[in-house]
């Protein structure tokens, strides 16, 4: 049994984790022949991605990470 200070160690590192992760939001989708794109903002900058990308950003990774340039402004 982990003592409450490893407790309390752990639940920190868990919220950190989660604060130190990327929001993703989603503000445009398309779907043409069969294929999704969507616009996601993250840190402040748009980019269009596929929905393999979508989980990853989803999943914490970073666009530095995933190569991604921004989208050109519509």
């Amino acid at each position: 049994m982990a003592s409450p200070v490893a407790r309390e160690n752990s639940r920190r590192a868990a919220v950190k984790k989660a604060l130190d992760r990327h929001k993703v939001y989603v503000t445009a989708q398309s779907f043409s022949d069969g294929t999704y794109q969507a616009r996601v903002l993250v840190d402040g900058e748009a980019y269009w991605v596929d929905e393999f990308r979508l989980s990853q950003l989803r999943q914490g990774l970073s666009p530095a990470e995933l190569e991604l340039t921004p989208a050109a402004d519509d």
